[in-house]
């Protein structure tokens, strides 16, 4: 493992904790955003840190050339820095170690900053496998840092290049109470 890898592993493995809208990470407080906040009846069941990849590949749009969302490719560690979910799409699928595995529909964003893909809520398909996705209502996708669409590089000559960047963050998996 190099001493890039292990900078990101170690910035993921931040302690996270969730209760009434907000977050407290690496000491400080972070307000989570309305558009992304979980219904009523619902607590946070599973609590991870993400170290991946967002995908973008150089397509012709009406407006020329463009980068455009490929899907995501990420480790999701539990809160003792143990793998524990896989991250992959599209469609966007989380997959536990334990075989249990859910895809979703996605409801809301939210800016989390330039350079950041944004917050995120999704509601979750039922997983057919019981495991630790099992129950899974919601998940929420939180504290980003990087994964946003490269802002240059796409022209007419690049069409067809992907470009995977990296982003660290953190996903909450929520149950109803």
């Amino acid at each position: 493992m190099d001493i890039n890898t292990k900078s990101i592993l170690t910035a993921a493995a931040l302690s996270l904790s969730v209760a009434s809208g907000s977050a407290v990470a690496a000491g400080h407080s972070m307000t989570i955003p309305d558009d992304i906040k979980v219904p009523a009846g619902h607590e946070a069941a599973m609590k991870t840190k993400a170290v991946g990849t967002v995908a973008w590949i150089c397509a012709e749009t009406d407006k020329g050339p463009a980068w455009k969302f490929a899907g995501p490719a990420a480790v999701l560690s539990d809160e003792m820095g143990k793998p524990a979910v896989s991250y992959y799409g599209p469609p966007a699928t989380w997959e536990a170690t334990d075989g249990s595995k859910i895809t979703g529909k996605q409801l809301a964003t939210a800016p989390a900053g330039d350079g950041n893909i944004p917050f995120q809520l999704v509601q979750a398909n039922a997983s057919e496998r019981d495991g630790a996705l099992k129950g899974v209502t919601y998940i929420q996708r939180i504290n980003l840092h990087g994964g946003a669409a490269p802002k240059s590089g796409c022209d007419a000559g690049a069409v067809g290049t992907k470009r995977l960047v990296a982003y660290t963050g953190e996903y909450v998996f929520w149950k109803a109470r």
